[in-house]
């Protein structure tokens, strides 16, 4: 199955299941959701009004959870494991997995000695295991691991959900690229109309060069046949001149 209909039709499922529950129940369908190892992606549950009503409740831990896995990294919950809970291995493997997505949207070669420190991974054997078994097999990034560089080149990486500021953020750079694009049009547009300018110039002197051929041509057969004209009349005045001294 394409991974893309395989996660709309998982987040569809959670979406379901999220939108029936309340509660410590609503935090067990989030555990089980962030513990899935083909989900990457939270927002849609995220954004449920069920999950929204989690915030400020006894149960609001499973909301910084979701928003974790929606957003964050493993440095971010290292960082924060104090005011979370402990997560489980498959937890664990997820959010590494999505850390890997994150490092790879600003930077298409990933040094080994980055990504060791992010995934808390200690040599280079394991990180290559990681990076192939869990993550190119897992069909959410491809790339090319150069061990003379110790480096991951990325070809292809899924994207994450969208953190909150991003999409403006998107949008602005999109439309940079419209009016780059825009420019760029422009200026292909005025380099075709100076090519055809050009093209009809080069095509109006080469009609004057064979306009002028053809009147030298003209002119050099006209030359040509006065010159035969008078080397004709030259031999007859010649022809005429000897029969009179013979006579």
């Amino acid at each position: 199955m394409d991974i893309e209909q395989n996660q709309a039709e998982l987040i569809d499922n959670f979406v379901k299941q999220a939108s029936a529950q309340k509660g410590t129940a609503l935090g067990s369908v989030i555990l089980e959701a962030t513990s899935h190892p083909s989900l990457f992606a939270f927002s849609e549950i995220l954004a449920l009004p069920t999950v929204a009503e989690l915030e400020g409740t006894e149960n609001s831990v499973y909301l910084k959870v979701l928003q974790l896995f929606a957003h964050g990294t493993w440095s971010d919950y290292k960082s924060n494991c104090s005011s979370l809970p402990q997560l489980v291995p498959d937890q664990v493997l997820k959010l590494k997995q999505l850390t890997v997505l994150t490092l790879a949207e600003t930077n298409k070669v990933l040094p080994y000695d980055e990504l060791m420190m992010e995934l808390d991974v200690t040599n280079v054997r394991e990180l290559e295991d990681f990076l192939i078994n869990e993550c190119m097999y897992a069909g959410i990034v491809r790339g090319k691991l150069d061990q003379l560089r110790r480096c991951f080149e990325i070809q292809f990486a899924a994207g994450r959900d969208l953190r909150p500021g991003q999409l403006g953020s998107m949008i602005q750079t999109l439309s940079n690229w419209l009016g780059t694009s825009d420019n760029l049009l422009v200026s292909i547009q005025e380099e075709i109309k100076w090519a055809d300018t050009m093209s009809e110039l080069d095509k109006k002197h080469r009609k004057e060069v064979e306009d002028r051929v053809e009147e030298v041509k003209k002119s050099v057969s006209v030359k040509k046949l006065q010159t035969v004209s008078r080397l004709k009349l030259s031999s007859e005045g010649s022809r005429i001149s000897t029969l009179n001294l013979v006579e």
